[in-house]
């Protein structure tokens, strides 16, 4: 008898295989998994003697192996693409948000605002649970639905409590609170949240920081059925009693991998401790968890001890978790450090051409504004989005990236996470990313549900640091297996690092 978390997981993946790519046996060296230029390192569906998924890692050739040497500078290989349509990440024909137990003004405001006429598998699976009040983990690739796929059921929940005469609740005293690492994603959650609740006379309230002290000096009291803010804002306001907590039903932790983050966790878990989260459905008045990410942190077991019993949580995946794109193509291309910006600049003028966004990453500020700098004197125009701007500057420059203003947007890793990016077709990455968890993250800003077609990944190879990452990348793609080390907690990772290092000295 399958458990509940396991029979999530059976639906999702027998959705999963019946939108898989039929293979013709005859035509099946046509389809391509790798291709190189040197073709001996080319791989096809169906050769059996060489895609070999259990296969250790260092056990099969990889065209990535000799890039340690100088000579292999203008080397490449691409990772093709196995769907081409968002079919694989859609429900079944017979299910629909009705059937899923969401109101139809509730789903007309959905297809109003974002044209969604078909709930996504992660969706499908998600909500029923979600409705019935289950702390929840909702772990699955980006760009498939999970912000709808949590404020729908949670707005549903406050329409069917408001049917009743509610007990009447002071001001910003909230019956749901969204937190979320970044601004920029709070702006986003907040604007979602807000056009699915206006025509249901809910309230919904976005508090940022940046001007924390004279929120509580100057304080706004008024009415707040759904709160979204970042951690830091949040926690001070309530510590302030500027908003009150004893009435939330539901708490949800977005891009929940990077808020238990070790830099986040221990004021997380101060802030979490003072919730009453319900144990098993026993308690009228608890509150519901859920938890959601692209990928999951190894310590959030160790986190959640403190604050639930974690075996109460339901946890829903997808078979992609983990997983590459698999409807993205990526190119991995070696070059120097010196040939990187004229190799930028002819893929952005290339795109460019075909009126496409692009979202270009660095690893470091430093970077991001050379890139922009580098293009503006090159004629492209470019804005930037970094840690370092004044938090209006970042919202401002993002907005005009989103409605088409300007084309190109430079971006350092905050720009990877939770963003509504559907109309970007082209992610590069100049400086190659250090960490697993920030390359998926990366990628997903392209290729998302209901977006732009044609999408692609471009990654520039330069420094020898990065290589193990690109050939571990390239080892799960020919063996159709998950990436490795896929820890969104990279405080803890460079801290090891660190350790490992001293201890070497």
């Amino acid at each position: 008898m399958l458990g509940r978390s396991s029979r999530c997981s059976w639906i999702i993946f027998q959705r999963f295989m019946a939108t898989s790519v039929a293979v013709n046996p005859e035509k099946a060296k046509r389809i391509p998994i790798v291709t190189c230029k040197r073709k001996e390192f080319d791989l096809y569906f169906g050769e059996g003697s060489v895609l070999k998924e259990d296969a250790a890692f260092g056990s099969i050739p990889l065209a990535s192996t000799g890039w340690h040497h100088y000579k292999s500078k203008g080397d490449f290989f691409q990772i093709h693409p196995f769907y081409f349509s968002d079919k694989w990440r859609l429900s079944s024909a017979e299910v629909s948000f009705d059937k899923l137990g969401i109101r139809s003004e509730l789903i007309k405001s959905a297809e109003e605002f974002y044209r969604i006429t078909q709930p996504s598998l992660i969706q499908e699976v998600a909500i029923p649970d979600i409705l019935k009040g289950y702390h929840t983990t909702i772990a699955a690739e980006t760009g498939c639905g999970k912000t709808m796929a949590y404020l729908l059921p949670i707005i549903e929940q406050i329409l069917r409590r408001n049917q009743n005469p509610p007990k009447a609740r002071n001001f910003n005293t909230p019956l749901a609170l969204i937190l979320s690492p970044s601004r920029e994603l709070t702006c986003q959650i907040g604007e979602v949240a807000e056009k699915l609740c206006e025509p249901h006379n809910l309230r919904v309230k976005v508090v940022l920081g940046g001007s924390t002290k004279q929120q509580i000096m100057n304080p706004a009291f008024e009415d707040v059925d759904i709160l979204v803010g970042t951690l830091g804002v949040v926690n001070k306001l309530t510590g302030a009693q500027i908003y009150r907590m004893g009435s939330v039903r539901h708490m949800v932790l977005d891009e929940a991998d990077t808020l238990l983050d070790d830099s986040f966790s221990e004021k997380l878990s101060s802030f979490l401790r003072r919730f009453p989260f319900h144990k098993n459905l026993t308690s009228e008045t608890g509150v519901q968890l859920v938890m959601v990410s692209a990928t999951i942190p190894l310590n959030r077991d160790d986190m959640l001890t403190k604050i639930i019993d974690v075996s109460t949580v339901k946890d829903i995946r997808t078979p992609n978790l983990h997983k590459l794109v698999p409807n993205v193509p990526q190119k991995f291309m070696r070059m120097s450090k010196i040939n990187r910006p004229p190799n930028l600049l002819n893929i952005v003028k290339s795109n460019l051409k075909q009126a496409n966004s692009i979202m270009i990453f660095g690893n470091k500020t430093p970077t991001v504004d050379y890139i922009s700098l580098f293009l503006k004197e090159s004629g492209v125009e470019c804005i930037n989005l970094n840690s370092d701007m004044p938090m209006p500057i970042r919202v401002d420059q993002f907005e005009r990236f989103r409605r088409g203003e300007v084309k190109v947007l430079s971006t350092t890793d905050m720009g990877s996470r939770g963003l509504d990016t559907r109309h970007v077709s082209q992610v590069i990455n100049f400086d190659f990313p250090l960490h697993m968890a920030d390359y998926i993250h990366r990628c997903g800003r392209t290729g998302r549900l209901g977006g732009v077609q044609n999408c692609s990944i471009t990654n520039f190879v330069s420094s020898m640091r990065e290589l193990k990452i690109v050939q571990e990348i390239e080892h799960a793609a020919r063996t159709r297996t998950v990436l490795p080390n896929v820890d969104g907690n990279i405080t803890n990772i460079i801290r090891r690092k660190i350790i490992r290092s001293i201890r070497r000295d």
